[in-house]
């Protein structure tokens, strides 16, 4: 019997119904409270992906964290509430006992040709050849998937003067990176406020856009190698901060950008 990589049992959808999903939480990919953001919204464009009427790829995604997700099984409901001629809009809601956990909107899409231009510019950092592996601590359990060697960033428990992050990232057992994967990805990031504060405090994703710039073609082409993660936070203020990221490729393509908006208490 061939084994499935842990990724792909943890994004793994059943259809019960027209657009209508069954899924279920995965231990390996456990947060701190409920499972790791970033393996929800992978699930959320699985979900997606695997409709009969979906038109492209995806091009964005917004994920609101309503409530925590229990143990156990959930519900995804889709519906596809414009198609376009170039792109698709998404209206998707996670549920669990008749009670919503997550709600979000996609848009998905078909490219065309057009002038292209890049000004964003990948940070300066060392090969992933030259930084050591590290991680999480071992109770954060998603960490685990992971393999990371951090540039910048790296979680001690020491007050920081900044929030910046950048590491190199892949999965472990080694996969090739699809659009779930690298949606995934766009959450790899501990809260910039343990950063910042040294110390563990509670704190949690309200919400998390993903814009995707990576075609299908750059994601074939990236394959199992390292992803180049960078965030960093502009202000911690009453409760919440935000939180912006890029993800480029090994050949430093902008594959990805995500924004989020944390609560914290300290």
């Amino acid at each position: 019997m061939e084994m499935t990589h842990p990724f792909d049992d943890a994004v793994a959808l059943t259809s019960i119904e027209p657009g209508v999903y069954l899924g279920r939480t995965s231990a390996p990919y456990n947060n701190m409270v409920g499972p790791f953001g970033g393996v929800t919204a992978a699930t959320l464009v699985r979900a997606v992906e695997s409709h009969p009427d979906r038109h492209g790829d995806p091009l964005s995604i917004t994920i609101n964290f309503a409530g925590p997700i229990a143990e156990g099984e959930f519900q995804i409901s889709t519906r596809a509430t414009r198609t376009n001629r170039s792109n698709q809009h998404w209206y998707l809601e996670v549920s669990q006992n008749g009670e919503i956990a997550t709600t979000a909107t996609a848009v998905f899409g078909h490219r065309r040709d057009t002038w292209d231009d890049d000004e964003a510019t990948p940070p300066d950092v060392p090969a992933p050849s030259e930084l050591e592996q590290s991680g999480f601590p071992d109770f954060i359990a998603w960490a685990r998937n992971y393999e990371m060697r951090f540039a910048a960033g790296a979680l001690v428990e020491e007050e920081a003067a900044d929030s910046t992050i950048s590491l190199w990232v892949r999965d472990t057992p080694s996969r090739a990176l699809d659009f779930a994967a690298l949606t995934s990805m766009g959450d790899i990031f501990y809260p910039r406020v343990f950063q910042r504060r040294g110390k563990y405090v509670p704190a949690g994703t309200i919400t998390l856009t993903i814009h995707f710039f990576a075609t299908a073609e750059d994601v074939a082409a990236q394959a199992d190698s390292y992803v180049l993660a960078h965030a960093h936070a502009r202000r911690f203020h009453r409760g919440y901060f935000d939180q912006t990221a890029e993800l480029w490729s090994s050949d430093e393509k902008l594959l990805a950008t995500s924004h989020q908006l944390v609560y914290y208490k300290d």
